[in-house]
């Protein structure tokens, strides 16, 4: 088992006497969160000190060194292939990291408020990345971003992949039912809820930020550009969500 610390340090500890077997030192502030590689050969961790270390769990000789954020660096995942790193940080973006080489793959535009948790899906298809208002779902093969939920860190997918667990408002915990689409590569979630969650949007969002919202799921779902066999489903799911916010905006606007 590892630990990490906001004493800058990572311990390594045996699973079954529970006995220190070794403390990692590098980091120059908090260690926020590590990952092992599926191989247990590799483990990565993140810090407040904006940066990344990659530790071999064999030699422990010093470890390689991931910069690139400009934030802290709150979350890492390892994909089940173990060749791929995503870190996600409060400099509002999630990088894609080549496990093996060190190199920056992708990186991800993502929460202006920061990014505070990453997960990955059982069969490395899906990323999961976490703000403190929305999760957004990404394809981790190519970088598409999928869509976006109205959820907050932490987030974990289910063993089958099928559910999605995040952080909610008001000390909730949501759980999101997913479904294959046409692509059978690709998770979309089922359109379902209040018409901020449907739309992906806090439940105070202003009027020109429900506006976008919308206009971006209408670019996503609409019929004639998605030609999946939930895209009018989903679509009709996003109507109503909008048609339920002008009615609640002009009752406390008055029109």
């Amino acid at each position: 088992m590892a630990s990490a610390s906001s004493d800058q340090t990572i311990r390594l500890w045996g699973k079954y006497t529970g006995e220190l077997k070794r403390t990692l030192n590098a980091h120059s502030d908090t260690v926020l969160s590590i990952a092992i590689s599926p191989d247990s050969q590799t483990l990565a961790s993140a810090s407040a000190d904006q940066t990344i270390r990659l530790w071999s769990l064999t030699s422990y000789e010093q470890p390689r060194i991931l910069r690139g954020h400009s934030g802290w660096v709150t979350a890492v995942a390892i994909n089940p292939d173990g060749n791929i790193l995503v870190s996600g940080s409060t400099d509002g973006t999630v990088k894609l990291w080549n496990l093996n080489t060190g190199q920056l793959i992708k990186t991800l535009d993502e929460e202006s408020t920061g990014v505070f948790a990453v997960a990955i899906s059982s069969d490395g298809e899906i990323l999961a990345s976490a703000g403190t208002k929305t999760v957004k779902l990404w394809n981790l093969r190519t970088g598409e971003q999928l869509c976006t939920l109205a959820g907050c860190s932490p987030v974990a997918f289910s063993p089958d992949r099928k559910t999605l667990v995040s952080g909610g408002d008001q000390g909730t915990i949501k759980i999101w039912s997913q479904m294959l689409s046409t692509d059978e590569s690709i998770l979309e979630p089922l359109v379902s809820g209040e018409w901020w969650e449907v739309l992906g949007v806090g439940r105070d969002a202003n009027l020109d930020t429900v506006k976008l919202a919308y206009r971006q799921l209408a670019r996503q779902y609409h019929p004639d550009i998605n030609r999946t066999g939930t895209a009018i489903t989903k679509m009709q799911a996003i109507n109503r969500a909008y048609e339920a916010f002008l009615q609640e905006f002009s009752r406390v606007w008055g029109g």
